[in-house]
């Protein structure tokens, strides 16, 4: 038996991320269930003072 990727055989996880409803982004997490990007379904958007895509 050989180890590595021949023994997993094609295990793929499929799309874990998906358009967000608030930032349009896709960065969504289905099993997470919040965005990446802007921390939706959080009342505040997601923003650190070290991130420039927000003014």
């Amino acid at each position: 038996m050989t180890k590595g990727t021949t023994s997993m055989g094609g295990y793929t996880k499929g799309r874990l991320h998906i358009r967000c409803r608030r930032c349009g982004k896709n960065s969504y997490h289905i099993r997470h269930k919040r965005c990446a990007s802007c921390g939706y379904p959080e009342a505040k958007i997601r923003k650190y003072t070290w991130i420039k895509w927000y003014t």
